[in-house]
């Protein structure tokens, strides 16, 4: 044994041993139960930050607890590596993204073996690899195949000076590229998209089923598909057109008094009158440099423009006028909507700033509102008023009231009807960059859109390719790419040269792990039907939309393709917190400062202008100077101890604040283990002798087995449900102290089960550890492929209990009595104890109140 914990060398000696052993491979043991536990694969930087590790070590410490307690348990690990900076290193240093991105890996996976996580590394998966997208492209055809995947026009963000399309990541905060600095404007291309909306209301109805996901999860999908009811509206234009609008609020119709639609509306240019279409393109120019969040933003100043045109008011005959906004969104709704300035607060923003009426059209009862004197829109309930047939009735959608009186007037005057709508858009998934899947579609003169066959699939993406971050996608310019025959008639056609959304390659991976080396098929059904649903996953609140939505899309879709036998991918859903560190900035600067940079961190000022600086605990990250780098507490400490502190710190739904002294904490308990467990391996170790007879014990063996079975009855509950990690540590420390404090009992078999039982429930926190001092035990086979502990109820029994003893109701100390002792015997033993006899000693007993188990309560006078 060595004479000191040394982690540095224990944790490379056991990594290497369980790497040889195959000891984190799947059982494919069928009379086993299945447990599937997943953490949201990471995309692939080069480097790991504790936010990983918290991620990884929560749902390492779940698998290796269930493969204790009998489970076969896929427990894998993969790459979204598909993605921007892959791409723009290769602008910017020349690398190509393959190489950069594999490269990275490697760095990742030797990050991740170091932290001594329990991943099946024979399931590995990479987004970008030829292996992978290639039944991503197939899905992608199931998709096409299913009328589920089809092109529109859609805008993109445009670098006019660069000509060349950019990601929302490239756009800065000034709406500027970060490459060229150029102004970002808006242009419309043909872009292809998955047809969500057909599974919106499968979507937010199987919520329900998700029990075991967070409800602030659920709420944030429930808002995000936006689902309400209300009537789809027909106005006439005066040219002859018609606008369709959607409103929630059809009894307000007769408040309309004029109509907005977004600068990108189709019937734009023929609304437009001769005298306004100056003014109208210069509108549309400046609209098209804003993004969706400039021009949607809470509170800011209105801007529009009159096309010259009015539209009829279908339920009044009113002539109103058609603007045009840059707050009216084409891809939400109908691009075109009625303005109800007394009864929306930014249509009323709207008419004020511009002069427009505004009529009242819902008001309390006695109470007349006046457009003219209004300070701001009326949103509340009251009875309907210059609104023709709906005067008098009750605003609302109740029973009886406006909204459904409203709906069933236009479905009488076949002017509109009652419909339901979704806030959630169809998805758009057409990139135009080179690092990701390319579109497995072929564009024919004659055929149109062709799929390529399945024989031809993947369609790799080409090599020798290059980047200057100007012009068209990279793909655009490989003409012997491109040019190819059309599958169906053969004559000459061109590849699609937009890639994949690399939501694409996250929406299914964790269907793709059961069957990884499947080469035949995407996936062998019957694999992933005994595997799913994920029964754990883990992953940041930050994907609670997005990616979470669009897995559980996809899994709809493949189910109805045949493929999978259940409607959801994620049983339990775990969304740790952030890790946060200490942060310095100025603020009246906004600067950051690293705390290496401060002469003195207690008081910190800015080195340069002497402000004093705000200290505040915020997430890690390199622009704040105060991040934490995995390998560096790793190489202190040991991965054990860096495990132990994420565990211990907080619950793991909470944000976690980092501190070098609990860290420091955490190691020296490790080290208390190691000399328990070492002191007792040169005491002899393993123990001869039954510890389960309760009886045959004695006082001081029976208090340490309560404390052993205590220990595990609160672990095990702690690692299930919501996995309070803190508490099961600090389960573990007291099981610690309790041995440290059996120092008459060191050779009994109860002082062995004791050491070994903390070792079992040590394991999954800190592997390493257990491993090596299980061994110093004696054992041969791994910690790791031991059963877990089972409290056993005889250990709770206890002999002897803590009477209280009171008189007149106040506490005056304690006594040991008999468990199983009566009344007459807790009064007895208590009336004649110290205690009692001290305080009452020249005093009558008037009365005695005794609750068994408890207290004695003398009443004397």
């Amino acid at each position: 044994m060595e004479s000191r914990y040394n982690p540095a060398d224990i944790e490379k000696k056991w990594q290497a041993a369980w790497a040889d052993q195959e000891l984190d491979q799947t059982s494919e043991d069928a009379g086993q139960p299945k447990y599937y536990a997943l953490s949201m694969f990471p995309y692939p930087s080069g480097n790991l930050h504790m936010g990983h590790v918290r991620n990884y070590t929560i749902t390492d410490v779940i698998a290796r607890v269930r493969r204790m307690q009998g489970f076969r348990v896929l427990h894998p690990m993969g790459w979204d590596a598909f993605g921007l900076p892959a791409e723009n290193a290769a602008i910017q240093r020349g690398v190509p993204p393959a190489d950069w991105t594999l490269k990275n890996i490697d760095q990742m996976r030797d990050q991740l073996r170091a932290l001594g996580l329990s991943y099946d590394w024979g399931r590995e998966v990479a987004t970008c690899l030829p292996n992978y997208y290639r039944w991503t492209q197939w899905i992608f055809l199931q998709f096409f195949e299913a009328g589920l995947a089809y092109q529109k026009e859609a805008a993109v963000n445009w670098d006019p000076i660069d000509q060349t399309v950019l990601a929302n990541e490239q756009v800065d905060s000034e709406g500027r590229s970060w490459r060229s600095g150029a102004k970002v404007e808006r242009k419309l291309l043909r872009q292809w998209f998955f047809k969500i909306t057909d599974y919106a209301e499968q979507l937010l109805n199987d919520l329900a089923q998700l029990d075991g996901w967070p409800d602030r999860v659920k709420t944030m999908q429930a808002n995000w598909i936006g689902k309400s009811t209300g009537a789809q509206v027909t106005f006439k234009t005066e040219v002859g057109d018609e606008l369709v609008v959607y409103t929630t609020r059809p009894d307000t119709l007769w408040g309309a008094t004029f109509m907005v639609i977004s600068p990108e509306h189709p019937l734009i240019a023929r609304l437009t009158t001769a005298g306004q279409q100056g003014a109208i393109a210069a509108y549309q120019a400046t609209a098209a440099t804003l993004s969706t969040i400039d021009r949607t933003a809470e509170g800011r100043e209105k801007t529009g423009v009159w096309t010259g045109s009015h539209a009829i008011n279908p339920v009044n005959g009113a002539k109103i006028p058609i603007w045009t906004a840059d707050y009216v969104m084409m891809d939400y709704g109908t691009g075109a909507i009625m303005a109800v300035p007394a009864h929306d607060q930014r249509d009323f923003e709207f008419a004020r700033k511009f002069g427009l009426p505004i009529k009242a059209v819902v008001q309390l009862e006695g109470e007349a509102l006046d457009g003219a004197t209004m300070t701001e829109a009326y949103t509340g309930t009251g009875v309907m008023v210059n609104s023709g047939p709906l005067d008098g009735v009750m605003a609302g959608k109740g029973k009886g009231q406006s909204v459904g009186v409203a709906i069933a007037h236009l479905e009488a005057k076949q002017i509109g009807h009652g419909t339901t709508n979704y806030r959630l858009r169809d998805w758009l998934v057409s990139r135009q960059r080179y690092w990701g899947a390319p579109i497995p579609i072929i564009h024919c003169e004659d055929c149109g859109a062709v799929a390529v066959p399945d024989e031809d699939l993947p369609v790799e993406l080409p090599q020798n390719v290059e980047f200057t971050g100007k012009g068209a996608s990279p793909l655009s310019k490989m003409e012997d790419w491109i040019s190819v025959p059309c599958p169906n008639c053969g004559k000459p056609a061109r590849r699609e040269t937009d890639t994949m959304d690399t939501f694409l390659d996250s929406s299914w991976y964790f269907l793709r792990y059961p069957d990884a080396g499947n080469d035949e098929q995407v996936f062998a059904p019957e694999k992933v039907n005994d595997w799913l649903p994920v029964d754990q996953y883990v992953g940041g609140i930050e994907h609670a939309i997005l990616h979470l939505l669009y897995s559980r899309f996809f899994t709809k879709v493949l189910r109805d393709r045949g493929l999978l036998n259940f409607d959801e991918p994620f049983k339990k859903l775990l969304t740790q917190g952030m890790v946060q560190a200490m942060a310095y900035k100025n603020p009246i600067t906004g600067k950051y400062f690293a705390a290496e940079d401060l002469a003195d961190p207690n008081h910190p000022v800015d080195p340069k202008t002497g402000d004093a600086l705000v200290t505040t605990y915020e997430k890690m990250s390199k622009s704040k100077f105060n991040g934490v780098a995995p390998s560096d507490v790793v190489d202190k400490y040991g991965a054990d101890t860096a495990r132990m502190f994420i565990l211990f710190k907080a619950p793991p739904e909470k944000d976690l604040e980092w501190d070098d002294a609990d860290v420091e904490g955490q190691f020296r308990f490790l080290n208390r283990v190691w000399r328990t467990a070492t002191a007792h391996a040169e005491n002899g170790g393993r123990t001869n002798g039954d510890s389960s007879l309760q009886g045959d014990l004695t006082k001081p063996e029976k208090a340490l087995r309560r404390a052993i079975h205590t220990a595990i009855q609160a672990i095990t509950e702690d690692l299930e449900g919501d996995y309070q990690f803190n508490t099961a540590v600090s389960e573990l420390m007291k099981l610690n102290n309790a041995l440290g404090d059996a120092k008459d009992i060191l050779d009994s078999a109860i002082y062995n089960e004791g050491v070994e039982t903390l070792l079992r429930l040590l394991a999954p926190f800190s592997p390493h550890l257990a491993e090596d001092l299980w061994h110093s035990l004696g054992y041969e086979s791994s910690i790791h492929r031991e059963a877990w502990p089972k409290s056993n109820p005889q250990a709770f029994v206890v002999d002897e209990i803590t009477l209280v003893v009171q008189v007149m109701g106040k506490t005056r100390g304690t006594i040991q009595v008999p468990a199983s002792s009566d009344k007459a015997t807790l009064e007895q033993l208590a009336r004649e104890s110290d205690v009692a006899q001290k305080f009452m000693e020249g005093k009558t007993v008037k009365k005695v109140i005794v609750v068994p188990g408890k207290l004695v309560n003398f009443v004397v006078a």
